[in-house]
């Protein structure tokens, strides 16, 4: 389907190259999802390249310039479906400058350990989210020198 709108979210860890935290934002609204986890980002804006939207959203929400890294790939090309008419990609990202605070559509940030996957995914994930989480926790759990063939 083409139109889907193009949504962005940022995996920030503590490190790209060793990644041991992941922050998470708590949404504050809407009421439907209010109280729920995520990945902090958003819209793509139009002629926007998606790079550019992922660290324009994170600096609006959480005050935070990043440096981005690889890509969290999903099967689908136009990323990880979060209903009939939206999708999200999402890259790993670590703090390059400034303090990540609850600016913009969140209440509470939360520094989670990766190696506690119980913890991380026992949080009460917005549902579209949660497949996200459990890939980023596969692909972060790969044994040091694994490649995908």
């Amino acid at each position: 389907m083409t139109g889907l709108i193009q949504v962005v979210g940022g995996a920030v860890v503590d490190s790209l190259a060793e990644p041991s935290l992941l922050l998470v934002a708590r949404r504050s609204a809407p009421e439907n999802l209010a109280g729920l986890w995520e990945f902090p980002g958003g819209k793509v804006e139009p002629g926007e390249a998606p790079e550019e939207a992922l660290a324009r959203e994170l600096s609006e929400e959480l005050g935070i310039e990043v440096r981005l890294g690889n890509e969290l790939v999903s099967e689908l090309p136009s990323g990880w479906p979060l209903n009939d008419r939206a999708s999200m990609r999402v890259w790993f990202a670590e703090v390059a400058h400034g303090v990540a605070r609850p600016l913009e559509d969140h209440d509470e940030l939360r520094w989670v350990p990766l190696a506690e996957t119980d913890a991380v995914l026992g949080l009460p994930w917005i549902p579209a989210d949660f497949p996200i989480v459990r890939a980023l926790l596969s692909t972060l759990c790969m044994p040091a020198g694994q490649t995908a063939n």
